[in-house]
């Protein structure tokens, strides 16, 4: 049984957060985008409060929030390991810089990885896994991937080709 506290109750959950939540983006718009003028914090401030409490009181509103939220914090940790997995291979030290193509592949390779582990720790990793090594469809979703990859690669090497006989030329 998990502990009930005030900060997981209904009310702070289906209430408080959104509130604060709809009452800064607002206001921080408002403040940003400047758009009833210089210094009109007060008023930036009180239009935020009275759309906030609007929002609050439309009860499928603050439903989609409180749905939405937990995709956004999973979304942000994703990307906060991706570029911290990133940032180990990209980031060059003086004197040492990488090149370009290993610094493309390192970040293809930190993007499966970030996405392998979003899989596992979800649970969907099993379901993933079998419906792409397993089943009637097999051959079909690898034929498809097979004719994707050959017509990038094909798309890489006219492009690719044309600019180094363009460099020549120049």
């Amino acid at each position: 049984m998990a502990l009930q506290t005030i900060l997981s109750s209904d009310f702070a959950v289906q209430i408080v957060y959104p509130f604060l939540l709809i009452f800064v983006l607002i206001f921080a718009i408002l403040q940003r985008s400047k758009i009833l003028g210089e210094g009109k914090s007060q008023i930036d401030a009180m239009i935020s409060l009275v759309i906030a409490l609007i929002v609050v009181a439309v009860g499928w509103a603050t439903d989609i929030i409180t749905k939405m939220m937990p995709f956004l914090a999973i979304t942000v940790v994703a990307m906060l390991v991706f570029l911290i997995i990133f940032g180990f291979v990209a980031s060059g030290k003086e004197g040492l810089e990488i090149p370009n193509n290993i610094k493309i592949g390192a970040g293809i390779l930190a993007g499966v990885v970030v996405i392998v582990a979003l899989l596992v720790s979800t649970g969907q990793w099993d379901r993933v896994y079998n419906s792409l090594f397993s089943g009637g469809e097999v051959s079909d979703l690898w034929s498809n991937i097979i004719l994707v990859l050959v017509i990038i690669a094909a798309v890489s090497v006219v492009l690719f080709s044309g600019r180094k006989r363009k460099e020549k030329k120049d």
